[in-house]
């Protein structure tokens, strides 16, 4: 349980602006992020609009609050 979240969410506000970018990690990252997609038979989509009603409900139930 955390019993000051201020003091985390400073920690974690210090720790994401001290960390250097690193564009060429970030580029790994994506690729392997892909490749396991494409392992997985996840990506690309056989059917890219399968389960478009669901992602169109909740968009409307979103938008509307």
């Amino acid at each position: 349980m955390i019993k000051n979240p201020s003091r985390l969410n400073a920690f974690n506000d210090r720790l994401i602006r001290d960390e250097p970018i690193d564009i060429f990690k970030n580029f790994r990252l994506l690729d392997s992020l892909y490749e396991e997609a494409l392992t997985l038979g996840v990506f690309p989509l056989k059917d890219p609009l399968y389960g478009i009603e669901v992602d169109i409900k909740i968009a409307k139930v979103l938008n509307s609050v």
